[in-house]
């Protein structure tokens, strides 16, 4: 069903796509949804297994990274705080050829405090150098690469970067939105497929050889679908060609994702007193204490992010950065020179569509619901595979010892009437605009199908002379 390769049916490899005896259109878009499912399973295949792979290991990295880095996440409850101005210093006298960029103070009486220093020699230009502060000593317990807005360190920013392009850089990306593309056709098709034959399917449970592996491959696609077809539709929410002409769609609709305006107020104060955070220190005017406090006056409780000022000219930027449910979300602009809030926003004020993408995302990548959000993608990744392995074997066993992967019978588009035929094709081509790498490999498909059909036509024709 739906991922593994081969087809979720078991008509003999010589019949010419047998379909169903119910009436209507389904009868002759079965077979053309079963040759698409087995054909799409075969090429793509390989590729959702990498991303089922690597999507299981970075899963379970959320808990390697509190095991692997205690000592750097984690203190001893201490009697009383230092001021964030002083954790801050800590950190800087520890790497002072770094510029502070962003400030995570501890969200938990046990935690660090992160402070976050961009332009560290020897740290990756799209990363930060995350350094570790106990916020009762001031001592600096360690520092690591920091990627993204989830906070993520080394072990679990490998990971990621494995599962998104194979460390292969932005060429390497196109591989997982392949995967993506088509992971929805492929379990839509298995489970439209499953669903006509659940008759036939209940009369193979405890068979042996191939009929045995269509039972498990069906079963096990069924109940794991709607999981693939989601995973699929978050997946190219960040994918790059997809990805776009969603944020496209998005934006046309008034749907963007929102952002607090970091412009400070324009009074004859602003800018003034910030000279003091030229030297990287994150100290700009009034200061990150009475900064911090103005953020928790307007509700912003822990755990939460300090963006200094990019110039004289911009406010600091507090926001939550807690994305598990409910997740905190909102986010205030700050005047640097008199401590005032400039501007507020609330995640309860998001459109519906970026609420629902913020949600999507952070439910694809384990942390909208914890441990039990990671177990069921774990859950979701290894079926993934099974299915596969499943597939692959059905297609072997369809040969039954005399040829190796014998394909489904083309010609099966034949067999469709135009009137559905038609609206069918034209919902295709405006899907596959949308997602390119679906629409590509789709033209491929059909074009070597199409070239193959004539060959074997051409040498027919011959044989028969």
């Amino acid at each position: 069903m739906s991922t593994a390769p081969p087809t979720t049916t078991d008509e003999a490899p010589q019949a010419a796509a047998p379909a169903p005896k119910s009436r209507g259109p389904w009868a002759p878009l079965r077979p053309l949804i079963l040759r698409l499912h087995f054909y799409a399973g075969v090429f793509v295949a390989p590729f959702l297994l990498v991303a089922a792979a690597t999507g299981f290991l970075y899963a379970g990295a959320f808990q390697a990274e509190k095991l692997v880095y205690s000592h750097e996440m984690t203190v001893p409850v201490g009697d009383a705080s230092l001021s964030m101005s002083e954790q801050v210093d800590a950190a800087r006298k520890a790497y002072p050829e770094g510029t502070v960029s962003a400030v995570r103070p501890s969200p938990e009486d046990d935690a660090t405090t992160r402070v976050m220093l961009s332009g560290v020699k020897g740290v990756d230009a799209t990363h930060t150098l995350a350094v570790f502060v106990d916020p009762y000593t001031g001592k600096v317990r360690g520092a690591l690469e920091q990627y993204g807005s989830t906070g993520a360190l080394p072990l679990r920013t490998w990971i990621d970067e494995f599962h998104r392009d194979l460390h292969l850089g932005e060429n390497g990306r196109l591989y997982s939105e392949l995967a993506a593309s088509w992971l929805w056709v492929i379990a839509g098709g298995g489970l439209v497929l499953w669903f006509s034959r659940r008759r036939a399917l209940r009369k193979v449970r405890g068979t042996a050889g191939r009929r045995r592996t269509l039972g498990l491959h069906g079963t096990v696609g069924v109940w794991a679908a709607a999981g693939f077809i989601f995973l699929s539709a978050t997946g190219l929410t960040w994918s790059t060609y997809a990805g776009a002409n969603i944020d496209v769609l998005r934006t046309s609709l008034g749907q963007a994702t929102p952002s607090v305006s970091a412009a400070a107020s324009g009074g004859e104060h602003a800018g003034h007193d910030t000279a003091s955070g030229a030297g990287g220190d994150g100290e700009h005017g009034v200061g990150l204490d009475e900064i911090l406090a103005a953020a928790r006056a307007e509700g912003l409780g822990d755990p939460v992010e300090i963006v200094p000022p990019a110039d004289a000219s911009s406010a600091y930027v507090v926001k939550q950065v807690q994305r598990s449910w409910p997740e905190k979300q909102d986010a205030v602009a700050i005047d640097p020179a008199t401590g005032e809030v400039t501007d507020v926003l609330r995640f309860d004020d998001y459109p519906l569509l970026a609420k629902l993408t913020r949600w999507g995302i952070d439910l694809h990548t384990g942390v909208l619901f914890g441990l039990v959000n990671q177990l069921a993608l774990m859950l979701l990744a290894g079926s993934l595979i099974l299915l596969i392995v499943w597939g692959y074997r059905m297609w072997w066993q369809r040969g039954r010892g005399s040829a190796f992967g014998r394909p489904i019978p083309r010609g099966a588009w034949a067999q469709v009437p135009p009137y559905v035929l038609v609206p069918l094709m034209a919902a295709v081509a405006v899907v596959a605009y949308f997602v390119p790498l679906l629409g590509i490999p789709l033209a491929g498909f059909l074009v070597v199908d199409v070239v193959l059909g004539e060959i074997a036509h051409r040498r027919g024709r011959r044989a028969a002379a």
